[in-house]
């Protein structure tokens, strides 16, 4: 048995499930994932622990079949036209809001609509077209900045997928400290990312001073 680790479009960290089957990475698979079925890519494997049987949150179901990503295929589609339907619904309503991305869950459950905004946003009326629209239950989810750059993914200025978008799993605090402690230029055009806040990958540095430094000063 082998524990799979699975990243969701619908989740910023990935989910993990046991499997029997010889499942590589990289293949889609469908799980159970909080009483949804879900489709979502095999990101890595790890040997069957048990001390890792606690991080099994999820039910492998089976690995996805050509009707699977063919229905996830048309699912895309229909995440397009709600994006485009979404977007003109705004304008029409006149809200202070900025629709960073659909998703629409694979049982077809519901449909999520992320999305920013400076203020708080009185979407009933608009949740209430997107449902008539669409035939489907709808939730708004309100994100910051760092996690729409996470959704929307890209290269930053090192030329490589950017660090939210491939590899952690939760934000943790940049400052400008940690750029003076390595003698970095101050100039923000090149200690920002594309979210406009410090990059991540300033800590990267950090972390292991700090390890050293707590070891120093309980060893004293």
């Amino acid at each position: 048995m082998a524990i799979l680790k699975i990243q969701l479009e619908s989740q910023d960290r990935p989910v993990y499930a046991a499997a029997q089957d010889n499942v590589g990475i990289g293949s889609a698979a469908v799980i159970n994932f909080e009483g949804m079925e879900q489709m979502g890519e095999v990101v890595d494997r790890l040997d069957a622990l048990e001390t890792c049987l606690k991080v099994i949150r999820a039910s492998f179901l089976r690995l996805a079949s050509a009707e699977d990503l063919e229905k996830r295929k048309s699912q895309k589609q229909v995440e397009d036209e709600a994006f485009r339907f979404c977007q003109r619904s705004v304008r029409e309503l006149k809200l202070l809001m900025k629709l960073v991305k659909v998703h629409y869950y694979f049982d077809g459950s519901k449909m999520m609509f992320y999305y920013t905004a400076e203020s708080r946003v009185d979407f009933r009326e608009l949740v209430k077209i997107l449902a008539h629209k669409f035939r489907t239950r709808i939730e708004m989810r309100q994100i910051g900045v760092r996690d729409e750059t996470r959704l929307c993914g890209g290269r930053g200025h090192c030329g490589l997928k950017l660090c939210c978008a491939n590899h952690l799993n939760q934000f943790a605090p940049v400052t400008v400290k940690m750029a003076k402690d390595q003698g970095l230029s101050l100039n923000p055009a090149k200690i920002s990312g594309m979210c406009g806040r410090l990059m991540c990958c300033l800590r990267y540095e950090m972390e292991p001073e700090k390890t050293h430094a707590e070891q120093t000063e309980n060893s004293n």
